[in-house]
């Protein structure tokens, strides 16, 4: 079995970085008593119990053979005492590894085989849009690319293995997803309707079929919905959304598609200007400092 070289990578950082921990920087029930030590720094056995993961687990991530869970790597990298560029150097290898790639700041491209990417003109518009959220949708409502204001205002797409961003699949599984949307049903039902379209165009895509399968299992909701065989086909509207932090807002979503990639739709979120849904959303995107005069 090939080994992928980014989680190659990663192991051996981890490695690197379980040989700079003293036995003294952690708690005396995990390193014992004894001062005779055959490897500087810490032993995967005790990593291993610092992370609450078998020693089996964390040397199959050091020796690059499987990928860390979130909750593992967020362990990990407490435990190791990372800095900032540590950690982001230590994400962007494991980013890679689940399949997508950061360009750029802010820039996400999925690279998952089978998938497309967001196309690059669709990619560019995305990357000047800085004061409102965008992502861009590829066939089956899957997440190709996201700027940082989309992800604060739904969820962190980059914290997703590359497989599970679809914006379907979110809608009915993430909970924080789930209860952003005043009107949950509504627009689920339109997430199942949009689909049951695509489906009849591409009755033979393996991995809609696959999607349907998943999501039928997972939620009632989805599997009754299904099974109503509507449709839906939208380019434009509004929601009302609870968010966690910026609280109750009106935003009007807008769908556009690129005559160049008609199966892909940039997708903008905006609010009317001057009004308090206006501010709510400003406060989720990241303002400039300005420069004392």
């Amino acid at each position: 079995m090939s080994v992928s070289p980014q989680l190659k990578a990663l192991g051996d950082f981890f490695r690197v970085r379980r040989s700079e921990l003293s036995p003294g920087d952690v708690p005396a029930n995990v390193v014992g008593t004894s001062t005779r030590r055959r490897v500087a720094g810490l032993r995967r056995e005790e990593v291993a119990q610092l992370a609450a993961v078998s020693a089996d687990y964390y040397t199959r991530v050091e020796q690059g053979r499987i990928a860390p869970s979130d909750q593992v790597f967020a362990t990990l990298c407490r435990t190791f005492a990372l800095s900032a560029e540590q950690r982001a150097y230590a994400e962007e290898l494991l980013n890679h590894a689940r399949g997508y790639v950061m360009t750029v700041p802010g820039r996400y491209v999925m690279t998952v085989p089978g998938r497309e990417a967001a196309h690059d003109r669709l990619q560019l518009l995305l990357d000047q849009l800085t004061d409102l959220p965008a992502i861009v949708l590829g066939p089956r409502m899957d997440v190709l690319a996201w700027n940082p204001p989309a992800a604060a205002l739904i969820t962190d797409f980059a914290r997703l293995p590359a497989a599970d961003r679809n914006y379907v699949s979110l809608t009915f599984t993430v909970p924080e997803v789930r209860e952003l949307y005043e009107d949950w049903a509504s627009v689920a039902r339109s997430c199942v309707g949009i689909l049951r379209r695509e489906a009849a165009q591409n009755p033979d895509d393996p991995e809609l079929a696959a999607l349907v399968g998943r999501l039928s299992i997972a939620d009632d909701d989805f599997r009754r919905w299904w099974a109503e065989h509507r449709v839906a086909d939208q380019d434009f509207g509004a929601k009302v959304l609870h968010h966690p932090t910026a609280g109750r807002m009106r935003l009007n979503w807008d769908s556009f598609t690129y005559a160049g990639a008609s199966r892909q739709q940039l997708i903008l979120w905006s609010a009317d200007a001057g009004t308090p849904d206006a501010e709510a959303l400003a406060t989720l995107v990241p303002q400039p400092a300005q420069s004392a005069r």
